[in-house]
C-alpha cells in the first residue's frame, strides 16, 4: 500500500448475510491500515443501501443462502453492485459474495461438482500476474456447494481440482469462491455445522477433525496471501 495516498475517507461496507459469516480477518486487514469500515447486517433486516457512491468499496461475505434463492435483498445487492461496478467502486467478494458478483456482473451460479469444505490448495492461473505477482499455490479454506461462471471479460485468478472458478478479478473488482478471511473462531463455529451437510468425507470434503488439524499454522500460512489479495484490492478504493 501507498503510504503517501490520501487516506480512506469513505468507508468499506461489509455486508453481512448470516451471523455466523462476518468479516473476520477482512476487518482486521482494514483497522491495521486506518481503513474506515460499516458492517451491513443484512441478515438482521438492515437495508441494502441505494447509493454506492457513499462507499470507497463494497465488500460482500458468505452465507449457507444460494443467490438464486428469492430473497427481497438478493435483486437489491445485485442492483448495488452493477452500480458500483459502473462507478469503478471496488467490490470485493467471499464465497456467497463472488457468487452475487458474478451474477450481477453476467455469470451465472450453479451447483459445484462437488461440496468443498475444509482445506484445499487453490492454484494461481498463468496470467495474472497483475494481481498474483507469480505467487506459489497456497492453502485456503473452503464450504461451498455451488460455483459462479466467470462474468465477461473477467480473468481467472485460481483454480484446483474440485472448482474449476476459485477466484476472478474484473477491473479493480475481486471475487473469490474460497475463504481466506477465516480466523480460528470462524473455523470452529461452523465446523459444529458440518452433520447439516450431510455429505461424507471426501477427497473434497474434510470432518471438522481435519479441519482443525494444524489450524492455527494453516491460518497463519494463509494470511500472507490474504494480505496480498487484500492489499491489491485497497488499492483501487476512492478517496
Amino acid at each position: 500500500m501507498n503510504t503517501h495516498a490520501r487516506p480512506v475517507t469513505r468507508p468499506v461496507a461489509i455486508f453481512r448475510h448470516w451471523r455466523g459469516e462476518g468479516p473476520g480477518y477482512f476487518a482486521t486487514f482494514l483497522a491495521a491500515r486506518s481503513i474506515p469500515h460499516v458492517l451491513v447486517k443484512v441478515d438482521e433486516g438492515e437495508p441494502v443501501p441505494r447509493d454506492a457512491g457513499q462507499f470507497s468499496g463494497l465488500c460482500f461475505m458468505g452465507g449457507p443462502m444460494s443467490v438464486n434463492d428469492d430473497l427481497p435483498w438478493i435483486p437489491q445487492v445485485l442492483h448495488l453492485i452493477r452500480a458500483a461496478a459502473a462507478a469503478d467502486i471496488p467490490v470485493i467478494g467471499h464465497c456467497l459474495g463472488a457468487q452475487l458478483m458474478a451474477k450481477a456482473l453476467g455469470g451465472s451460479v450453479t451447483r459445484n461438482p462437488v461440496k468443498e469444505i475444509g482445506w484445499g490448495t487453490v492454484i494461481p492461473q498463468p496470467g495474472t500476474a497483475s494481481w498474483m505477482e507469480d505467487l506459489p499455490a497456497f492453502e485456503a479454506f473452503h464450504w461451498h456447494g455451488e460455483t459462479f461462471s466467470l462474468p465477461p471479460k473477467a480473468l481467472r485468478l485460481l483454480s484446483n481440482t474440485h472448482c474449476e472458478n476459485q477466484a476472478f478479478a474484473l477491473g479493480p473488482h475481486l471475487g473469490m469462491q474460497c475463504h481466506v478471511e477465516m480466523t480460528e473462531d470462524m473455523i470452529r463455529l461452523w465446523s459444529t455445522g458440518w452433520r447439516k451437510e450431510n455429505v461424507p468425507v471426501s477427497a473434497s470434503v474434510q470432518s471438522p477433525a481435519q479441519m482443525l488439524e494444524h489450524v492455527k499454522a494453516r491460518i497463519a500460512n494463509m494470511r500472507p496471501m490474504a494480505d496480498h489479495l487484500y492489499t491489491r484490492w485497497i488499492g483501487g478504493l476512492k478517496r
